[in-house]
């Protein structure tokens, strides 16, 4: 069977763990080893993955007792230090979500019938109160959505093995750019397109995607949901983001980031009109096409170094 690596980042995950891991651990076709990282916690995390790894040998537990801070300096550090030679594929997990027993196997299948390097995938969002919702993920890609999304959350994500030492050697060459990139998984699928890695996103869903009140990066639904996402947005934080990824993945110096960095009057009314190369879903097109429109008017200037 093909041999695939599960990198599963943990904090105070106590209550969801054993739930989660027995997911992975019966996924189905698959010979499937997981290598946990726990950000210093204060509940039983660390008691409870210590147990589960004797029931289950194919548990590695990298060294802990340092303070990551965050989900994407968790994740960037099982990158760095995990060695992935015997692996075919290498996959990516939150501590609070539940699998089902062939998204491992599904994501190998479509990446092999794509032809493709990377994967990710829908996702059915459930709540403690039962409800569930489907959060499609699968839009069309358009030329510089790398740039501005993530190609869905990250614990959908499977890479070949190719590129994930590819991403693994430039976070090894860039630890300190690492400490300032906010999401893990719109890094990767940045660095993937902007190299040239072709990306499948699956329009099924294969796993719960658990919400709760701790939920790092959750779904964002409702007037209220968006009304924080765009105030967020408003203030220039993001969009230094946006101009930190086009660095480290060498996209800077094209043509279309040009044309509106520095984050200007001008520059941001040149990209609203490009809203349409920007983000996958059409209503977030219209949303992006506004939120530049506003930025130009109220004369924003992101700082983009």
């Amino acid at each position: 069977m093909k041999k695939i690596c599960v990198l599963l980042a943990v904090y105070n995950g106590a209550n969801w763990l054993e739930i989660q891991i027995n997911s992975i651990i019966n996924q189905l076709h698959l010979d499937v080893y997981i290598y946990i990282s726990i950000d210093l916690s204060t509940d039983k995390s660390l008691d409870l993955v210590q147990q589960l790894s004797v029931k289950f040998p194919n548990i590695n537990i990298l060294p802990c007792g340092i303070k990551y801070g965050d989900a994407a300096a968790n994740f960037f550090r099982l990158l760095h230090d995990t060695n992935f030679s015997e692996f075919n594929y290498i996959s990516f997990s939150d501590q609070d979500d539940i699998w089902n027993e062939n998204k491992l196997s599904r994501a190998v299948a479509e990446l092999q019938r794509a032809d493709a390097d990377g994967y990710s995938s829908s996702i059915t969002a459930f709540w403690p109160n039962g409800k569930i919702k489907l959060i499609d993920k699968a839009q069309p890609q358009v030329q510089w959505d790398c740039l501005f999304e993530s190609a869905g959350p990250g614990c959908t994500f499977v890479l070949t093995k190719p590129l994930a030492i590819k991403i693994q050697e430039f976070v090894r060459a860039h630890p300190q750019e690492m400490q300032i990139v906010w999401l893990h998984d719109w890094f990767m699928y940045a660095f993937a397109r902007a190299n040239g890695y072709k990306w499948t996103i699956d329009s099924q869903s294969t796993m719960q995607y658990r919400q709760h009140a701790h939920n790092v990066v959750g779904v964002n639904l409702g007037f209220k949901a968006l009304k924080h996402r765009a105030k967020f947005i408003l203030q220039g934080e993001w969009f230094k983001q946006v101009a930190l990824l086009a660095k480290l993945v060498g996209k800077q110096d094209s043509d279309f980031v040009k044309s509106w960095l520095p984050f200007s009057r001008v520059g941001f009314l040149k990209l609203a009109f490009q809203a349409n190369k920007c983000r996958r879903k059409r209503s977030e097109q219209v949303w992006f096409f506004f939120i530049c429109l506003l930025m130009a008017v109220r004369g924003h200037k992101a700082n983009s170094k």
